[in-house]
């Protein structure tokens, strides 16, 4: 999977390798969660009973590599700062297909303008939700407070990609930058 690729590469040159057999775990979860992110252990946890489609694996193990990604980069405070939570949530929305056209079709949403980004801060809200004991308006008020930061913060994507494609040339130019400034 490009969007997987590209995660795993920029982990590893942000000084956070990821071995599958270490930070990888399948396990039977209560509810309809899909994944999680454990930041003590730095482990991604897959919902085997509530993963039924590759797809579906696919774009959870992306959301939880960009949460791995943050916590690598940015040393979030998941437990203390809900506006870091809630950053990390509306990226991992916004870049990892979870908002897709198709995705959101499939959900029976629908709407042209600016429903990207509705949908980014409604899952990211329901992502908060259903990992801390908060209020709706706690939650809300940080995913409005950081929502145009975290938006826009692409790394390491560069664009947000919109289907396998983009996540491919996302990859590309990834791997490609920085061979402009090797070569001045």
């Amino acid at each position: 999977d490009p969007y997987a690729q590209l995660l795993l590469e920029a982990l590893k040159q942000s000084g956070c390798t990821v071995f599958n057999d270490r930070h990888f775990s399948c396990e039977n979860c209560d509810g309809c969660v899909s994944g999680g992110f454990d930041s003590a252990t730095s482990q991604i946890v897959l919902c085997q009973n509530n993963i039924r489609q590759q797809s579906h694996m696919n774009r959870v193990v992306t959301h939880e590599l960009i949460h791995a990604f943050d916590h690598c980069r940015a040393h979030v405070d998941w437990f203390k700062n809900v506006k870091h939570l809630a950053c990390s949530e509306i990226r991992a929305a916004n870049l990892s297909g979870d908002c897709t056209l198709m995705n959101e079709i499939a959900r029976f949403k629908f709407g042209l303008k600016g429903h990207h980004q509705t949908c980014v801060r409604d899952r990211a809200i329901r992502s908060i939700l259903a990992v801390r004991n908060v209020s709706k308006e706690t939650a809300e008020k940080a995913v409005d407070e950081v929502f145009d930061a975290c938006f826009n913060d692409l790394e390491p994507f560069g664009r947000i990609p919109h289907s396998k494609t983009d996540a491919k040339r996302a990859y590309r130019d990834f791997q490609n930058r920085d061979r402009y400034n090797a070569n001045l």
